[in-house]
């Protein structure tokens, strides 16, 4: 049963996206793609015995549960209900809210140095048109399949992120984008930024062949040490990955984004 509905909404995402694409007011029909995809079912998915999925979630969360591979195959179901249904907006929301509230409460200068970090997938831009055929990360990662997708350009704007990206504009603070993506997808990842309502960023950050082997920890936080090193003032960071938000230079006070389709390092 959980199958069919999740092959259901597979072909309710595709139908949503193609009529966003071909709405006039593209801006607008974009940042609502996710609110579209709540599903009547909710987010609780169901019991599955000696398997408690929110249980496993929270420790994904949390960080207690570390250097995993894929979603457990018995909470597929319950990670597909939880990233399309009300709960991950919910949770989203959550986050977006307290980022702005702990911004608008700064007392800012006035000199064009304070600096927002945001990641990019699963935080500024979703990847759910993907993961819906992938097992919302119960499938091994494939590259190929991922970078294939990537190179569409017609990722959705997560639009929690995206009204705090505005929200930030309105207090005067500058965004910088820092994503695991390769510098080879940097021309399909501007343009997909933009045409979500991501217009203008002071720094958008791809990773390189000096970083081959290297972890995101290592190269998220080289990144902002010379954006720090510039003479920016890092007051917020915000990602979907616990290795978005820790090693060094990680700004003021960071904000972590929920996923618990995959896990990086």
């Amino acid at each position: 049963m959980i199958m069919k509905i999740l092959t259901a909404l597979v072909f309710f995402i595709l139908a949503t996206l193609v009529a966003a694409t071909k709405s006039s007011d593209g801006a607008k029909s974009i940042s609502h793609q996710i609110h579209l995809l709540r599903p009547q079912t909710g987010s609780g998915g169901r019991h599955i015995p000696g398997v408690s999925c929110l249980s496993w979630r929270l420790g994904v969360e949390t960080r207690n549960i570390i250097d995993w591979t894929t979603v457990p195959a018995a909470c597929e179901g319950y990670v597909g209900h939880y990233m399309l249904g009300h709960q991950y907006r919910k949770d989203s929301k959550a986050v977006t809210y307290e980022a702005y509230l702990y911004a608008k409460s700064l007392n800012l200068t006035e000199d064009d140095k304070n600096l927002w970090i945001f990641d990019i997938d699963e935080t500024s831009l979703s990847n759910l048109p993907y993961y819906v055929h992938h097992g919302f990360g119960v499938e091994v990662y494939n590259s190929t399949t991922f970078d294939a997708w990537v190179l569409e350009g017609t990722a959705p704007a997560l639009p929690e992120s995206l009204k705090l990206y505005k929200k930030l504009s309105t207090l005067g603070v500058k965004v910088a984008f820092i994503t695991g993506r390769g510098e080879s997808q940097r021309s399909v990842t501007e343009t997909n930024l933009k045409k979500v309502g991501y217009h203008t960023w002071e720094k958008l950050v791809l990773k390189d062949s000096s970083y081959s082997g290297k972890t995101a920890v290592v190269y998220k936080s080289t990144e902002r040490k010379k954006l720090e090193e510039k003479g920016y003032r890092i007051i917020g960071n915000i990602g979907d990955q616990w290795s978005d938000l820790l090693g060094t230079n990680v700004g003021n006070r960071t904000f972590k984004m929920p996923d618990p389709m995959y896990y990086i390092s």
